[in-house]
């Protein structure tokens, strides 16, 4: 079923409103995709999601630009897009819960930023280099940490009664410097404000597309029932 709008000006500002609103969302999502991916390739050992719901809301946003530049074909782009964005928005929502447990409950900066972890590095892929044994002193015990080469560790955080359960990340991966380790804690945190963002940013789009799609000008209207009545003759 589809409204008629008698008002060209006001079609006009409605389909100018719902571009806005994907334009924006596609930046949106450019920018959490890109802000994802920098997170997750901070450390090896470290699981990030954030990046996920960037790739749902640009195809989303994508296809409600150009079924919003469309005419014959609009409202089943429109829809396709509505579908991508409301899934992009339920993978925001669970995605910045995710990625706020990891860096509110895993990842304790405070002994990163008073210089107590120390970095291991080595250049030799020998066995014995690229691995190493570290005495660690935590909670007034003594004990051994094996850590291979580029790893930031903290024996802070390393319970030497309890090796195989650990609350928080005491080693992280595939890092240059523990101040990856930082940068990883703030970008986690930007990823979570990006797709809260991303939430209500989508809510919002999805909704004027939803109200757009089955929206038709008076002048299209007009012009094509004058071009169904020249076919006739």
């Amino acid at each position: 079923m589809h409204l008629l709008c008698d008002c060209p000006d006001a079609f006009v500002k409605r389909r100018r409103t719902a571009l806005w609103c994907s334009v924006s969302l596609f930046g949106l999502s450019v920018l959490v995709l890109v802000v994802g991916l920098l997170s997750a390739t901070q450390t090896d050992n470290v699981a990030v999601s954030g990046y996920y719901p960037g790739i749902i809301l640009s195809f989303g946003a994508f296809l409600g630009i150009v079924g919003l530049n469309l005419v014959e074909n609009r409202r089943p782009m429109l829809v396709a897009s509505i579908i991508f964005i409301s899934l992009g928005v339920v993978s925001c929502f669970l995605c910045a819960i995710i990625d706020g447990i990891i860096a509110a409950e895993f990842i304790d900066r405070r002994p990163l930023m008073e210089g107590r972890c120390e970095f291991y590095s080595s250049t030799s892929y020998g066995y014995d280099n690229y691995y190493t044994e570290v005495h660690c002193n935590s909670y007034g015990s003594q004990c051994k940490l094996k850590v291979k080469s580029n790893t930031c560790y903290c024996c802070d955080l390393f319970h030497c009664d309890r090796v195989d359960y650990h609350v928080q990340y005491y080693e992280f991966t595939g890092v240059r410097s523990c101040w990856d380790v930082v940068n990883l804690y703030r970008l986690l945190w930007a990823c979570v404000a990006l797709n809260v963002l991303g939430v209500f940013l989508g809510i919002i789009t999805a909704a004027i597309l939803g109200a757009f799609k089955d929206l038709v000008s008076l002048d299209s209207s007009d012009t094509n029932e004058t071009r169904a009545f020249a076919h006739c003759f």
